[in-house]
């Protein structure tokens, strides 16, 4: 079973047929650059990467940005 903390790791994604939110595999390249994260720092902290995903969406960028500023603090 997967841990809160790892299920809110999940990117929220839409689906192209139904255009409907859905849990994503992994956050975009472009996601993490405006979240100023580096993919080198984001496997160190485990967020999981979609290399395959183009878009960009505010709330995933805002969740990076949380996420960053949490694993600052420890």
């Amino acid at each position: 079973m997967v841990n809160s903390l790892e299920r809110r790791l999940r990117p929220t994604v839409f689906s192209p047929i139904y255009n409907k939110p859905r849990e994503g595999r992994g956050f975009s390249l472009k996601e993490l650059e405006e979240a100023g994260i580096s993919p080198n720092i984001a496997k160190r902290l485990k967020i999981p990467i979609d290399r395959r995903r183009k878009s960009s969406h505010k709330e995933n960028v805002e969740k990076l940005k949380e996420i960053l500023a949490l694993s600052k603090m420890d």
